[in-house]
């Protein structure tokens, strides 16, 4: 009898998620060419979106923000810091509200090629009350660069309908400009002052939404965009959040760059939509004091370091749904840009759970898997309170075809009951198979001079190491060839750089120029590592005994150095076919040398550009009409 009423909650769950309402789209920037105004250093790109009106009730809203070259210009290089505004509510006579609901830092795009784009996504339900009927979005771009280079930048929002989560009662603005850091003269903790409000009624918790980053470059530290502090966040006297304002870059799933992208900063990385800090506290009736305090420091050189805060107070009633959880996102498998270091991947899925009922979370059943196979069970058992989320590794194998699949997680009976909205209770990512290789290959390291920083491993589907290059048995600038010899299955190759810099970085030539790729048994290229990978890289990938390489795909690998040059650079060519190759060098756009080569497969080029001016260096190499590789010169300073 259990399991007929298990099969029939099964059953009537199905009927529930293929109700689910299909999300509206409301892109307010379509391809918006965005250029620098080099004379301000500012420049506003606002457009006007038609949002649902106030009848919808609306449960979730996700901004996405899309920068991309654009159709006739270049690709512009710097790391600004732009911001998004919710400025006007209800047409052009409409209400000022001025909320920065995102912040963005822009890449280091110089190697980008036409076509290129990278797509980012940012949770911005607070401001769901005010992004209805006519809104003005503003996009503000920084910086200093010329008008010849610049973004295609698209914004949508993806608005989700159903039973909100909470009831929204109100919103007190907090912090929001830009603070002075370290000045002994101009103290923050003179202007980052207090904020008092009082409780809404029927007010149970206050959420708290920062997005804050570092800027300047001072002595001794050099805050704020490189020296890491730490934030406090009090609510009536007493800490409620506590953290290191600093960032891993070298994590960075936008790589590699044409700049300096892999140095850690200020709670911020070039090529980022900062995600904001989201703190949520219990609220009683009455008065209230919420404070922000930054760790107390004094410059003592070149004094101009910046935090730009944008902080808000969302009042919320209490969760409208005892028991509710969703869905909030899927990690692994996924095409999902964001997760580019993870994908594509040949075992552990990877979920995120989020608890919106006010009911503490103990207990759920989670079915898995992939389009076209059996189904996995998981019967999850832990505490999450309000809002609360769990990242879960799933153990074993994703099941695939071969090209485009889809991925569905659900959730079922959350502590042993029917979830109370289950729209949200299913998500379903879409993914491309890793590629299959052959089972034997040949594995080509080549060491920068700081091997130590590097590891080599491989493992299986039971994530036990068959294979590893260790940084105690590394020795500098050397040529290690293994032959590995697999069982059919699905495997994943690991780089990992513990100092974060890659086996090359251009801003580094001391360290040398390393890399690591996959040959077949006779020596063709089936597989070149990213060596500007920060971090490091991993490979997912099927081995098969019957693997018969498409000879007419062409693969390459290149390698440029130095990068940070004072004459002379050297660019190295590995394929698996010959081809016709033609070599052009710009400065800012314009055209100053340009070599061509027939039939080649594999070779060395050295190229004297010492009386190059000074202006954004590019070499870029076209084989057989396509550009394959890009990369950023600088020369160094005399």
């Amino acid at each position: 009898m259990k399991r007929i009423l298990v099969f029939l909650f099964l059953f009537s769950s199905a009927g529930c998620f293929a109700q689910k309402q299909i999300p509206k789209h409301v892109v307010t920037h379509n391809r918006t060419t965005v250029v620098c105004n080099p004379g301000t250093g500012s420049k506003s790109y606002a457009r006007w979106g038609v949002f649902p009106s106030t009848s919808l009730p609306v449960r979730k809203i996700e901004m996405s923000v899309t920068l991309g070259s654009p159709d006739s210009l270049l690709t512009a290089h710097w790391d600004y810091l732009d911001h998004i505004f919710l400025r006007r509510q209800g047409g052009v006579n409409g209400k000022s509200a001025d909320f920065e609901i995102g912040r963005m830092l822009t890449p280091y795009g110089s190697i980008y090629n036409k076509g290129w784009s990278f797509k980012w996504e940012v949770d911005v339900t607070d401001f769901s009350p005010f992004l209805r009927d006519s809104v003005e979005i503003e996009y503000i771009h920084s910086g200093y660069e010329q008008v010849n280079v610049g973004w295609a930048l698209t914004i949508d929002f993806k608005i989700i309908s159903g039973p909100p989560v909470v009831v929204p009662l109100g919103i007190t603005p907090l912090w929001n400009k830009g603070y002075k850091y370290g000045d002994p003269k101009d103290k923050i903790e003179d202007k980052l002052l207090p904020v008092s409000y009082e409780s809404k009624p029927g007010e149970a918790f206050s959420r708290i939404r920062i997005q804050h980053t570092g800027h300047g470059m001072d002595k001794p530290r050099g805050c704020s965009e490189f020296c890491s502090r730490w934030r406090d966040l009090k609510m009536d006297g007493k800490i409620v959040d506590h953290r290191n304002m600093w960032k891993d870059c070298g994590a960075n799933p936008l790589y590699p760059q044409g700049g300096t992208w892999v140095y850690d900063r200020a709670y911020w990385c070039p090529g980022d939509l900062q995600e904001p800090d989201v703190i949520d506290v219990a609220t009683s009736k009455g008065q209230h004091l919420v404070e922000l305090v930054m760790e107390p420091y004094t410059a003592t050189e070149n004094i101009q370091a910046n935090e730009d805060i944008s902080a808000y107070l969302f009042h919320y009633s209490p969760p409208s749904k005892r028991v509710d959880v969703a869905v909030d996102k899927i990690i692994v498998p996924s095409d999902n840009q964001q997760y580019t270091r993870l994908n594509p991947a040949c075992f552990n899925p990877r979920f995120v759970i989020r608890n919106l009922g006010s009911a503490k979370l103990r207990s759920l059943i989670i079915t898995y898997g992939t389009e076209g196979f059996p189904k996995n069970v998981y019967h999850w058992k832990g505490n999450l309170n309000f809002n609360q989320t769990a990242e879960l590794m799933m153990p074993g194998e994703i099941a695939m075809k071969d090209g485009k699949n889809s991925y569905t997680v659900t959730l079922l009976k959350p502590n042993g009951v029917a979830d109370e909205w289950p729209g949200d209770n299913e998500q379903t990512s879409t993914f491309v198979a890793p590629e299959e290789y052959p089972a034997d290959f040949i594995l080509e390291f080549l060491t920068n001079k700081k091997p130590k920083d590097n590891k080599v491993f491989l493992i299986n589907d039971k994530l036990d190491t068959i294979f590893a290059k260790l940084p105690a048995n590394l020795e500098p600038t050397t040529l290690y060839r293994d032959t590995l010899r697999l069982k059919e299955g699905k495997y994943e190759l690991c780089l990992t750089d513990s100092a974060g810099d890659g086996l090359e970085f251009w801003a580094e030539p001391q360290n040398g120029d390393g890399h690591l790729r996959m040959f077949d048994i006779k020596g063709h290229l089936i597989h070149p590592f990213e060596s500007d990978c920060g971090n490091g890289e991993k490979l997912s990938f099927r081995a098969s005994p019957a693997f018969i390489a498409d000879t007419t795909k062409a693969i390459y690998a290149f390698s440029l150095f130095p990068r940070l040059i004072s004459n002379k650079t050297e660019l190295t060519l590995i394929s698996n076919k010959p081809g016709k190759m033609v070599v052009q060098i710009t400065v800012d756009g314009t055209i100053w040398e340009k070599h061509e080569y027939n039939g080649v497969k594999s070779g060395t080029f050295n190229y004297d550009l010492s009386y190059l001016p000074t202006g954004r260096i590019v070499l870029e190499v076209y084989m057989d009409g396509v550009s394959r590789f890009k990369g950023r010169l600088n020369k160094k300073r005399k």
